[in-house]
């Protein structure tokens, strides 16, 4: 079989390093809070990857959810 004289040399493909990810930009956090049920328990959560402890209240899962983006704005 006879190489293409017209073909574009390419390099082997493992001595081309893997393209990197671009970076996104970082934005301000912002703390998007609610609650999500796990069986018979509720927790809070936040946007920013926080979790509250397992309540049986909801009401007490919204005031840890209250809390945490009170602390975090500040």
């Amino acid at each position: 079989m006879e190489p293409h004289i017209d073909a574009t040399p390419v390099p082997p493909l493992d001595s081309v390093p893997p393209p990197r990810p671009q970076a996104q930009p970082r934005t301000p956090t912002t703390h998007t809070t609610s609650t999500a049920d796990r069986g018979s328990f509720c927790l809070a959560v936040c946007s920013c990857g926080w979790k509250g402890p397992a309540r049986r209240s909801r009401d007490l899962a919204r005031k840890d959810a209250a809390g945490h983006a009170a602390t975090d704005t500040a």
